[in-house]
């Protein structure tokens, strides 16, 4: 019988607020999706309440299969021609946003992994809300240069894209046809094209990771002059998932960010309950007035 790690007292959710409801509503409403539901956010509450989400577009069904994620894996739906227009009603009627971030899920089913279809989302919200700063989280789109461009014309405020861990355990837990470098070269080809747009990635922690490895992952990222880095405890969706293998403490989460702030990062967000997109919005505006600047949740 597998032997489970028992969660430590400083892993707790805060509870919703009305805003949460208010914002969840509108959602379906609108027949949107967001990674905050569909991934098991355990900032969903904090952040809906605060008027935070993270829109995933071209559905809620992943063609790949990754051992650490709770999207939907199988074959995706055709994608919902009307959600640019959709996206940019919903964010207009909520009127609370200054700062969104827009994911999608993996479409290897799709020419171009759906590039196309993000990059027309970006460009309708930038058409009805101007003034609304856009981060997104991209698919590597299978390494796909010319796929990439069509999100780097669109000229969103930051460009992530996640490696998800070290090095050494790409394979254990993410699908195969994604890869570190892949990653770390998407991120580069963003620079190469455009080095006017802040590129950000983030790393899970507690899968077995060694400091060495995590420390020669943020060398490799500020290699590639990535600007943004985040770090964040992995937990465990479902039993089908790869098991956590250890609970970080917040001081340890305090040490890679100070590492991260020495290796030339504009900021850091390391915490147990940070994802990539955790206080986005929030944290990217703070980075670029006070410079090089970190962040806790502790």
């Amino acid at each position: 019988m597998e032997q489970l790690l028992k969660k430590p007292e400083w892993l707790k959710i805060k509870p919703p607020t009305p805003k949460y409801e208010i914002l969840k509503q509108i959602i379906q409403d609108y027949n949107l999706h967001t990674v905050c539901q569909e991934a098991h956010c355990p900032n969903m509450s904090e952040c809906w309440s605060s008027g935070t989400s993270t829109f995933m577009l071209m559905g809620d069904t992943c063609t790949r299969h990754c051992r650490f994620c709770a999207v939907s894996s199988g074959k995706p739906l055709a994608l919902y021609q009307e959600e640019p227009q959709k996206l940019a009603q919903a964010l207009k009627q909520l009127n609370i946003f200054d700062y969104i971030v827009l994911t999608s899920v993996n479409r290897d089913d799709l020419l171009d992994g759906g590039a196309s279809h993000f990059a027309s989302c970006i460009r309708e919200i930038k058409k009805q809300l101007p003034s609304l700063m856009i981060e997104v989280l991209i698919p590597d789109f299978q390494g796909d240069e010319k796929a990439l461009q069509k999100i780097i014309e669109t000229n969103p405020e930051v460009i992530a894209h996640n490696i998800e861990t070290v090095e050494r355990l790409q394979k254990k837990i993410r699908d195969r046809r994604a890869n570190y470098h892949q990653s770390l070269t998407v991120l580069e080809n963003v620079k190469k094209y455009a080095p006017f747009i802040y590129t950000k990635s983030s790393i899970m922690l507690g899968l077995g990771e060694k400091e060495e490895e995590v420390l020669k992952a943020m060398d490799d990222l500020r290699n590639r002059k990535v600007d943004i880095i985040t770090f964040g405890q992995y937990l465990r969706p479902t039993s089908k998932h790869i098991k956590v293998e250890d609970y970080i403490s917040p001081e340890r989460f305090k040490y890679f960010q100070k590492e991260a702030l020495k290796k030339g990062f504009m900021y850091c967000a390391s915490g147990p309950f940070v994802r990539s997109s955790y206080k986005a919005g929030e944290l990217f505006l703070q980075g670029l007035k006070d410079g090089e600047k970190g962040y806790s949740e502790i």
